[in-house]
């Protein structure tokens, strides 16, 4: 059986969710990974409303889709971070309160928690999302940072992090971290420490998404082996980069997305430089057989006709793995 595609509705979180669903069946989509902001999925609705879960299930079985993950990357990247005005554009309004930094991370903390709980309502076994990082700042280490201040970074996340994934464990859903430039873990180095601050407990896991690593320099098809048994989702998303230098380099010049002169942009999958066939390979080889969801992004293409393209590019991509030996027909009997 073929993966099944699924569109990632966090871009298209100003249609109604009635409406992306129509729009997502009629591109080829097989389901949908449902964002928790817009009005796609609401997590206070989703656990103090009996019938609010059965509303979202009823809109996916009119439009013949399914739903295998719901994600909540917006209020996960309040749990670590360091809370400036920023956050306000992004947080509900419940979440973000009085923007007093400790209690914006508390309550980010619990709503992550609730949507685990909302997830298992709504059979999901996956939430991908952020984590915020409070040493993401402290990158280029210019000033010099103390010598202990990236470990107490990744103490604090553990010390923020674990009893949220308690309550994973509790109602057996999997936190899918999408490794991403600004998250605790943004390449092969700091997904290790990361996954050492938390003694590698299974409830946290990976949300693979190549394009946040091959701009970077990372082996985007490394890490699928070396993190086999934790990817626990899988966006399909596309980046160009360069092979020549530019104006702006891999931090961007603080130019917009879309502008000729940055090094890297993302483009619609296919049309940039990911290398998708090393990609399905890696994830025959370590028995990924969960969605491949498409995470659309393309600030110069028209998204519905992009969106409709990318489906058809990851149908005619991905295969299933031989259960047999390609020589084993010349193997005396």
């Amino acid at each position: 059986m073929p993966r099944p595609v699924t569109l990632f509705t966090g871009q298209w979180a100003d249609l109604p969710f009635d409406t992306l669903c129509k729009k997502a069946k009629s591109f080829g989509y097989d389901g949908v990974e449902i964002a928790c902001w817009g009005d796609h999925f609401e997590v206070d609705k989703a656990l103090s409303d009996d019938s609010y879960i059965q509303t979202r299930l009823d809109i996916l079985e009119k439009h013949g889709l399914a739903v295998y993950a719901i994600s909540n990357h917006l209020v996960g990247q309040a749990v670590c971070d360091n809370i400036d005005e920023r956050h306000k554009s992004i947080l509900p309004e419940r979440i973000w309160g009085d923007g007093k930094e400790d209690s914006v991370r508390a309550r980010a903390a619990e709503e992550i928690q609730n949507t685990a709980r909302a997830a298992a309502k709504l059979g999901a076994k996956v939430v991908p999302g952020f984590t915020g990082s409070s040493i993401w700042p402290y990158l280029y280490s210019f000033p010099p940072n103390p010598p202990d201040l990236v470990e107490k970074g990744y103490a604090f996340f553990a010390e923020m992090w674990n009893p949220i994934l308690d309550v994973f464990d509790e109602v057996d859903v999997k936190f899918a971290l999408e490794v991403h430039p600004t998250e605790i873990a943004f390449d092969i180095a700091s997904t290790e420490a990361a996954l050492d601050a938390l003694d590698w407990r299974p409830a946290f896991g990976f949300n693979y998404d190549p394009s946040h690593l091959g701009y970077q320099g990372v082996d985007y098809v490394k890490f699928i082996r070396k993190f086999a048994n934790r990817i626990y989702h899988v966006h399909m998303k596309d980046v160009y980069w360069s092979s020549m230098p530019t104006e702006a380099g891999v931090f961007g010049g603080h130019l917009e997305f879309g502008d000729h002169r940055r090094f890297w942009d993302f483009r619609s999958l296919g049309r940039g430089s990911i290398d998708f066939e090393e990609i399905i390979r890696a994830l025959n080889d370590i028995g990924y057989t969960g969605p491949l969801s498409i995470e659309w992004e393309d600030g110069k293409m028209d998204r519905e006709y992009g969106a409709a393209e990318a489906c058809d590019f990851v149908k005619g991509l991905d295969f299933p793995p031989s259960d047999i030996a390609f020589d084993a027909a010349f193997e005396k009997k």
